[in-house]
């Protein structure tokens, strides 16, 4: 018993240590990927037609440093999905894979709406200049001008992956946090549909904050709702639009945390 005991002692510092490391390992993998692949971006963040061009390279980069890193994607879906239509696509998020796996996902054309802050990181500030949307949710004006580009976006035909918690919740293990509006009143007043989408266990293979920093292999299980449709719904819908996409993901999620 005590030999047993010693070996847990020893092992369990190991598989921190060698999460942190592969946690580094995978960032290190993004920048390179990312790196590489900048005079292209650049290229194209400069002409016409780029958010296409850009989201071919982001593909591209999310698939090279996660499979590098031996993290991969299996995606799951309720019906097939119509990717000639425009969606506005609202996933839970629990980790910074979140990201890459919705960056796979999307077959159409697309940009985030993302946190501000995301123009101070050396990765993800280029997107944000050219082809994502920056928010400042603490800002009522940031907000109105973030929404008003969104729905110019979606004029154009392009799909919106917004995470509606905004913001990946600092528990341990994280909670579904509740959802803005924002996201339902733009599909409502531009009759778009919303395919909620259920991110089952990326923050297993990777955590971003708290005690568990760090990463490891593994296979992230997404989960893709049908679409809802929005066509028939007034903005005093919203609220319930919103429950009802909240309780499809939290419902999915509980069902798999007790499978």
């Amino acid at each position: 018993m005590a030999r047993k005991y010693g070996i847990f002692i020893f092992l369990e510092p190991m598989k921190k240590l060698l999460k942190k490391v592969h946690s580094h390992f995978y960032r290190y993998s993004v920048a390179v990927f990312f790196f590489l692949f900048y005079p292209f971006l650049y290229y194209f963040s400069r002409k016409p037609g780029r958010y296409a061009r850009m989201n071919v390279f982001r593909r591209i980069c999310a698939f090279c440093s996660s499979s590098l890193s031996g993290i991969f994607y299996r995606f799951k879906y309720e019906q097939p999905i119509d990717w000639k239509r425009t969606y506005i696509i609202c996933p839970n998020h629990t980790s910074n894979l979140d990201i890459s796996a919705m960056s796979l996902m999307v077959k159409n054309n697309f940009c985030f709406i993302g946190k501000d802050e995301l123009l101070k990181n050396p990765v993800t500030k280029l997107f944000f200049q050219t082809i994502d949307i920056p928010v400042n949710r603490d800002s009522k004006m940031s907000s109105f001008r973030a929404f008003k580009s969104a729905a110019e976006r979606l004029q154009q035909g392009m799909s919106m992956i917004i995470f509606p918690e905004g913001k990946i919740p600092d528990d341990y293990p994280p909670k579904l946090y509740e959802f803005k509006n924002g996201p339902f009143r733009l599909a409502i007043e531009h009759k778009v549909p919303i395919i909620p989408v259920s991110s089952l266990n990326t923050w297993q293979v990777l955590w971003d904050t708290g005690l568990e920093l760090g990463s490891r292999p593994g296979v992230c299980d997404i989960f893709v709702h049908a679409p809802i449709e929005t066509a028939h719904l007034t903005i005093d819908d919203a609220d319930a639009l919103r429950d009802q996409v909240y309780e499809l993901i939290n419902q999915k999620l509980e069902s798999y945390a007790n499978r």
